[in-house]
């Protein structure tokens, strides 16, 4: 276990290095702030019994290590479905905006499953937990555990790794299941790399989580691959799983260039 990725300090919450991000020693990586507005949206309450089927983050400039402010609040109310917003400041700047669609839970029997098959991706036992210690404190190298079954930051090309936090998201509080895949998620382009990164910027502008059911457990498996046009434009996509099997997807726009 680490110190939290955060500490409450009031209405702000200060970040730990464990949160930063690989681009910028003094900016944060994605996951942790994903995780942090996920936290922000279960908080807003409904009526009915929701399940997050959309989350989409959008990263409108390099995320500080400072003191941050979250807010979210129900934009479209309904007993169906709900649009939460919810936005990241850094004193009086807005660093991120999210949008969340929820829909109501309900029990459907007799209209059966498709496309929720069983775990797709090798067991996470066969793969290795090597990570890279030159990156020192950060969220990719100290904030998470990782198993690589396929591929591996340094293999450029698709990769498959199941992923979990090594800590609290805030303070000592248990992060939930939701918490911790659009943290996950949020790897996607650095798993699958295709680029060197010592030569080459790929940085994500949003990153859009999509769930047909709710995650379970501290592990989330991403089977990830990059592609690149060649102008300058990217995209991350992965497919997610939990131990039960498929959650669903997710993908990263991508703005690359030359270091």
């Amino acid at each position: 276990m680490i110190e939290p990725l955060f500490r409450r300090d009031g209405n702000r919450f200060v970040p730990s290095e464990h949160a930063r991000g690989p681009w910028d020693e003094g900016a944060l990586h994605g996951g942790p702030v994903a995780a942090l507005i996920a936290r922000a949206v279960e908080a807003v309450p409904s009526d009915d019994p929701v399940q997050v089927a959309r989350f989409t983050m959008e990263i409108l400039r390099p995320v500080p290590l400072r003191p941050l402010e979250v807010s979210a609040r129900v934009l479209r109310p309904g007993r169906r479905v709900q649009l939460v917003g919810a936005t990241v400041a850094a004193g009086d700047t807005e660093v991120c905006t999210a949008t969340v669609w929820r829909i109501r839970v309900q029990d459907l029997d007799g209209l059966g499953t498709v496309g929720t098959d069983q775990l797709a991706a090798p067991g996470r036992d066969s793969g290795s937990s090597e990570q890279d210690a030159a990156w020192g404190a950060a969220f990719h190298s100290t904030g998470v555990e990782m198993r690589f079954v396929r591929g591996h930051f340094v293999e450029p090309g698709p990769a498959t790794v199941w992923i979990r936090l090594r800590g609290a998201v805030v303070d000592e509080e248990e992060p939930s299941p939701l918490m911790r895949t659009v943290a996950a998620a949020d790897f996607g382009n650095g798993v699958s790399a295709v680029l060197d990164w010592t030569t080459a910027l790929f940085v994500n502008t949003e990153l859009t989580v999509h769930l047909v059911r709710p995650p379970d457990g501290e592990w989330v498996c991403l089977d990830a691959r990059t592609q690149l046009s060649g102008n300058g434009v990217g995209l991350a996509a992965c497919a997610l799983f939990d131990d039960h099997g498929s959650i669903g997807r997710s993908a990263q726009v991508l703005f690359v260039a030359r270091q």
